[in-house]
């Protein structure tokens, strides 16, 4: 239209003028012929979704294919895996580099930054997640990847979401991200001294916001850093975590070995590097949904009260039979854990074989979320070990951090002894254990269900708490049998028959404990039959909710030895 020739409400007569058209060019797409919808930026728009699908071609069809022969999926189904249907929107999906004809300067080619990155839901809440991509460069990233990664911190912190990060490659090259050192170029100039360092939105994470991670496959150098920067971490039995290859352990120590020797899941199954190993990535995914179900999106939230079907006063007859009568039988602690939280709401972290004499994990209880620890007895009597005590501080770090009520079940014989606990250094760790439970902002129940003895028992209660006490509580300085063997070595040594002499003395001193002392004390909230824990401390958790809203916010954490 060059020119309109009437005006509005104006009478015009059959077949008088009312508009000059010129004749143009239309480019772009759009049905024949027409000149109508036809979109003035369709060029670019055709290049941008061309360059979306390049970048879900991943490393190739190859590339992709001999990932999937190793029984792996992609980075791309490992988030679809993962999330609730159709609810994932990717950040930057074509941040890469691109290559263009000379001549007619069309898009020629089109790299991706091989790590994924976006927004999705899991349990219909939103989080952040990302991983790397496998099949471009075993995961060592190139410059749009590295740019990528590094911001999935950031952004959960920005938008105040947990994060979930799945990890499977390497860490830099020394060619660079980029390679231009292997093109004779200098060695990277570095960040700017303004810019902020990398590491420090991972340990802000860390305090702000539930991080799950899993190794998928190898993870190594600053993947594998990353991957113990979480407060749950699942590995694959598949999967390889190590801060240097074969080839660097070689070229600086001068020996062989494999990924498997230094980083498969017999060694991660003793060293506590990951809390939960897994058969594959489906359980993977449903540990991490089912860890970031109890945990609120944020420390300035609390944790959902769920409606729950499970009776609150519900009485398991089990519980009153479950603790031998017999001291030094070993019972199955996880068994009361199980029959007094929520049905099958009791998810433990840590089921590797490392620290085995402490038991963690979260559970709820009437539809509240709270943190569950006790000890089992059937390794090392439940001792408090150097291990087991790194497991329970990083555990009450946890619940404190997002605010999770904790429930101790107590049978504990006190810090493990013996030459190779003092040269692991129990007493510091377990030190570290006990200031922080006595230390802890949380409501905190405790149930002595058989033994709470020594220093290493104050990890097991906290100022304020609510302590109930079964028939079979002991508590005391030392055990029995610890105890005859200092106070009573003269009489034991001067005996005809120490062995007897000592059985009797013990004997004696065993015959003599009692619950009831504690209770007339008032050194307990009650004594009760077993099978009413679970009513109690339903109650307690009804108790409490006042006290939980003030806890919103972030937490710190005093100096520890």
């Amino acid at each position: 239209v060059t020119e309109v020739l009437v005006s509005p409400a104006q009478v015009v007569e059959e077949g008088e003028v009312i508009i000059l058209l010129e004749k143009c060019e239309v480019t772009g797409a759009g049905s024949s012929g027409s000149t109508t919808n036809v979109a003035p930026w369709q060029k670019e728009i055709d290049e941008i979704n061309q360059r979306r699908l390049f970048a879900k071609e991943q490393g190739g069809t190859d590339s992709v294919a001999a990932h999937h022969k190793k029984g792996k999926l992609t980075i791309r189904e490992r988030i679809s895996g993962l999330l609730d249907d159709n609810s994932f929107r990717e950040v930057g999906p074509i941040a890469g580099g691109s290559e263009r004809d000379e001549t007619t300067k069309e898009l020629k080619s089109f790299t991706p930054g091989n790590f994924v990155l976006g927004i999705g839901k899991v349990n219909k809440r939103n989080c952040v997640i990302g991983g790397e991509d496998f099949t471009m460069k075993g995961g060592s990233p190139n410059v749009a990847g590295l740019r990528k990664s590094i911001y999935c911190e950031t952004l959960a912190l920005q938008l105040k979401m947990p994060l979930i990060r799945l990890h499977e490659g390497g860490g830099g090259s020394v060619g660079g991200a980029d390679g231009r050192r292997m093109k004779g170029s200098a060695a990277p100039a570095g960040d700017p001294v303004y810019s902020s360092p990398r590491f420090k939105s991972v340990a802000e994470c860390l305090a702000e916001v539930p991080v799950a991670t899993a190794a998928l496959g190898p993870v190594a150098g600053l993947p594998a850093s990353r991957l113990v920067a979480a407060h749950f971490a699942v590995m694959v039995r598949s999967a390889q975590v190590i801060i240097a290859g074969p080839k660097v352990v070689q070229r600086a120590l001068g020996y062989e070995t494999t990924k498997e020797e230094l980083g498969g899941v017999q060694v991660h199954n003793y060293s506590g590097v990951v809390d939960n190993i897994v058969d594959s990535e489906e359980q993977a995914f449903q540990q991490i949904r089912k860890f970031l179900s109890y945990l609120p999106q944020n420390v300035w939230e609390l944790s959902a009260v769920l409606p729950n079907t499970d009776d609150k006063d519900r009485r398991e007859e089990e519980l009153a039979r479950v603790v031998p009568r017999n001291r030094k039988a070993t019972f199955d602690m996880r068994k009361i854990i199980t029959a007094v939280m929520d049905v099958d709401s009791f998810f433990e972290i840590g089921t590797t074989d490392y620290a085995r004499t402490q038991i963690t994990g979260l559970a709820r209880l009437n539809g509240q979320a709270v943190g569950v620890m006790g000890n089992d007895c059937r390794f090392l009597a439940g001792a408090m070990t150097c291990e087991g005590s790194q497991k329970v501080t990083k555990f009450l770090k946890l619940c404190q951090t997002f605010h999770l009520p904790i429930i101790s079940f107590v049978d504990e014989p006190g810090f493990m002894i013996g030459i190779e606990s003092e040269k692991s250094g129990t007493i510091r760790y377990g030190t570290t254990a006990v200031l922080l439970a006595q230390t802890c902002q949380v409501p905190f129940a405790s149930v002595i269900v058989r033994k709470a003895y020594g220093v290493a028992a104050a990890a097991h209660f906290a100022p304020d708490g609510y302590v109930l006490q079964w028939p079979a509580a002991e508590v005391g300085a030392l055990p029995i049998e610890g105890g005859v063997a200092v106070a009573f070595s003269k009489q034991v040594e001067a005996a005809a028959d120490p062995e007897a002499k000592r059985k009797e003395l013990e004997d004696l001193l065993a015959g003599g404990l009692s619950p009831f002392p504690r209770a007339e004390a008032l050194a307990c909230h009650d004594l009760i039959d077993p099978r009413d824990t679970r009513p109690m401390l339903c109650d307690w958790v009804e108790w409490i909710q006042p006290l939980l809203g003030k806890l919103a916010g972030k937490v710190g954490f005093a100096y520890h030895p």
